[in-house]
């Protein structure tokens, strides 16, 4: 192919696009402003998404990425601009998200001048990302856009910075396309063990009580038909982390519920149960595992993974199984044994009738009282025939939306799960409906969170994204209050909210809204919600001091859970 000589704005514009993107969320400003110059010639091909804030276009490209398995996309410039993603870097590194963030940089004869808007973002997102690159030169942008999204999205997925110097925005060069699959000393796909898939068939084909950690690895590397046909083949029960909730469906009969300090009951105490453990693409959080030292003592621990540094790391592990758990899975299964664990998953039956009756019955069908949280999602759930992307925020409307939304397509909760991002929510929920333009995307979230990137209503009224809002509004910064309570002596200090009048805000960002405060006008309202075609702000005024419940307590085992508190 004959090379052409562009500017590097116009190579950047050129590379993203031989890249495959189509869609991108930024905002412009001085250091990147030429770059920006060329994308408004690129308008036909490259829907850029212009945002309210730098933080919203990282959010906002994380929900795009995990909803569509496409690498997510940010354009912003220097200085704060750049400074403004880091907190969506950082998510995004810890919950294995790909995006690329495409930041301006002061011309390259200014570095380390302390220039205008001049930040060493290489220096502070190294540590943070899967790859951190300074573009100084226009002949170097193939090859970095190239090597950038080669890198976020091989592998176990990630965020990658590319810091763009004004210079070789304006440089000319003579531009080649260019895409990447290999680069040296850099795995991003081990090859299983032979022997480590013998050793791990074996513990299972013997195993009288398995049990299967499911985590998002199973969506990432698309392998939820393999992972079905894992559990099914050995009748093995399994639990989710909240990341890996939608990679078995919520009906599924060997799918028994959530792990975790607010999951179900019996996943997390058959976890000290079990006599194998079997996990898969999951990292053992803490959120988890509980207390790490009575944690599945009495089990041989497999473990499924695409990152070696995620062996032995928190739990030791006797059989680690490295690789692509959708290679991996598939040859276990070739392996294993076809079995019956009919009186082992039964027993799961006392603790899920235990659950009912002391905290899923009470909180989905209370008998009076306002509305609680957990029965707003259910309903929400069910209206939209539980096929809709669940998008949460963080705190205990995360937890209660993850608890209670029922899950029947893959890919379908989008949430901040090891960083726990208040303000994730409303970006990350505009991002997915551009990455799933064909689904019903539900963002579920509090008084709090709402607030802390409330701009991003702007980007909703001009872009007319059909975001479901459901505000769960107590009046508090719920979870943290829940936490004041149990262990703080109910003293709240500094969790009472004041807020403003949510449907006076929706109507200035001529966004259709309604407020609930009562049980028998909650139906309507869904219904009314859903059937809109465009955005919709549900407030729902539920219980003041309502607790996520059941509870590991911090510092306890995982099968240690309180019901009440």
């Amino acid at each position: 192919m004959a090379k052409e000589k562009i500017t590097g704005a116009e190579a950047m514009m050129r590379s993203l696009e031989y890249q495959g993107v189509k869609t991108l969320f930024g905002y412009p400003g001085g250091s990147i402003m030429p770059t920006f110059d060329a994308l408004y010639h690129h308008k036909d091909t490259l829907n850029h998404i212009l945002v309210r804030h730098e933080q919203g276009a990282a959010h906002a490209a994380q929900g795009f990425a995990r909803v569509s398995g496409e690498v997510g996309v940010c354009l912003v410039t220097s200085g704060p601009g750049a400074t403004n993603t880091i907190t969506g870097i950082a998510d995004a590194m810890i919950d294995s998200t790909p995006i690329v963030v495409i930041a301006g940089q002061v011309g390259a004869s200014f570095l380390g001048t302390d220039a205008f808007q001049e930040v060493d973002l290489v220096g502070i997102t190294q540590p943070i990302t899967k790859w951190s690159y300074q573009i100084r030169r226009a002949e170097d942008v193939a090859w970095a856009v190239a090597r950038a999204f080669y890198i976020a999205k091989s592998g176990r997925p990630g965020p990658v910075v590319l810091d763009f110097a004004k210079n070789a925005q304006v440089e000319m060069v003579d531009y080649e396309p260019m895409k990447l699959d290999f680069i040296r000393s850099y795995d991003p796909e081990p090859n299983p063990d032979k022997e480590s898939l013998q050793e791990a068939a074996e513990l299972i084909n013997n195993a009288q009580r398995p049990l299967v950690l499911v985590g998002q690895g199973v969506e990432l590397g698309n392998a939820q038909d393999e992972l079905r046909a894992f559990i099914e083949k050995a009748d093995m029960p399994c639990g989710c982390t909240l990341l890996g909730l939608s990679a078995i469906p919520t009906s599924h009969p060997l799918n028994k519920g959530m792990l975790g300090m607010h999951g179900n009951l019996g996943p997390n105490v058959k976890t000290n149960e079990c006599d194998v453990l079997i996990a898969v693409g999951m990292r053992f959080d803490d959120r988890v595992t509980g207390k790490l030292e009575t944690y599945a003592k009495q089990a041989k621990v497999i473990h499924l993974d695409i990152d070696h540094s995620e062996i032995d790391k928190n739990v030791k592990v006797d059989v680690p199984v490295l690789g692509n758990c959708k290679h991996t899975l598939a040859m276990l299964t070739q392996l294993i044994r076809e079995n019956k664990h009919s009186e082992w998953i039964d027993s799961f039956a006392e603790y899920e009738k235990t659950e009912y009756e002391h905290v899923i019955s009470k909180e989905i069908h209370p008998v009076d009282g306002a509305l609680n949280m957990g029965e707003v999602v259910r309903a929400v759930s069910e209206a939209s025939n539980n096929e809709a992307v669940l998008v949460t925020d963080v705190g205990q409307n995360q937890m209660m939306a993850a608890r209670y939304f029922k899950y029947s397509k893959n890919r379908s909760i989008v949430t901040s799960g090891g960083l726990g991002t208040m303000g994730f929510g409303l970006p990350a929920a505009i991002g997915a409906t551009f990455g799933c333009p064909d689904r019903t995307v539900c963002v579920f979230m509090g008084d709090g969170g709402l607030q802390m990137n409330i701009q991003e209503l702007g980007t909703i009224l001009e872009q007319k994204a059909p975001v479901k809002i459901i505000l769960l509004n107590n009046n508090y910064l719920g979870n943290v209050r829940q936490w004041q309570a149990m262990f703080f002596g109910h003293r709240y200090s500094f969790t009472p909210m004041l807020n403003p009048d949510y449907m006076k805000i929706a109507e200035a960002y001529e966004i259709p809204a309604r407020r609930v405060m009562k049980r028998e006008e909650l139906q309507d309202a869904i219904h009314e919600m859903l059937a809109n075609d465009g955005p919709f702000l549900l407030e729902a005024c539920v219980i003041e001091e309502g607790n996520v419940l059941p509870m590991t307590p911090p510092g306890s085992s995982v099968n240690q859970m309180l019901l009440e508190c």
